[in-house]
């Protein structure tokens, strides 16, 4: 009995691992850099050229293709190249674009001001809903319009 009871939890494990190695996460998808220098390729592979290099830890970018263990990525300008996935975390965070906007207490207008948020400052997303995403940064919470960040899709609020 212990045999058949090995012999099926054995099975369970590897029909589990087939099915994770089946599932693909969908494209496209926001992620963040690991690293403060990523080197971007002009195609899936180290043998391809190097375009450019990151030199930003935790920027948001987005993956809009995968080819093995490479990911084609876009940046906020729409700027597109190749790195490989170590180079990539999930987590997510978001980049004030356009102009300084405020980091408001609630998400609200009229809400108090937290501090201001200067155009380029990437911050931690910790929740969105409808129109206001809750930010994190160096020891400050607050919500700013979603419409003022990029790294988040229009009705995205789970992470």
């Amino acid at each position: 009995m212990d045999t058949l009871k090995s012999i099926l939890f054995i099975l369970l494990l590897l029909s589990g691992q087939a099915l994770a190695a089946s599932e693909k996460l969908p494209l496209p998808r926001f992620a963040s850099l690991r690293s403060n220098k990523v080197n971007i390729h002009v195609g899936p592979g180290s043998d391809f050229p190097v375009e450019w290099m990151f030199q930003r830890q935790g920027l948001p970018i987005e993956i809009i293709a995968e080819f093995d263990t490479w990911r084609q990525i876009r940046d906020m300008e729409g700027t597109t190249g190749w790195v490989h996935k170590s180079l990539l975390v999930g987590k997510r965070n978001a980049i004030v674009i356009n102009e300084k906007k405020p980091l408001k207490k609630s998400a609200k207008t009229d809400a108090s001001i937290v501090v201001y948020l200067e155009p380029g400052v990437v911050t931690k997303i910790k929740q969105c809903k409808e129109e206001w995403c809750r930010l994190e940064i160096k020891g400050h919470d607050g919500w700013i319009e979603r419409k003022h960040i990029w790294g988040i899709y229009p009705h995205e609020e789970k992470f």
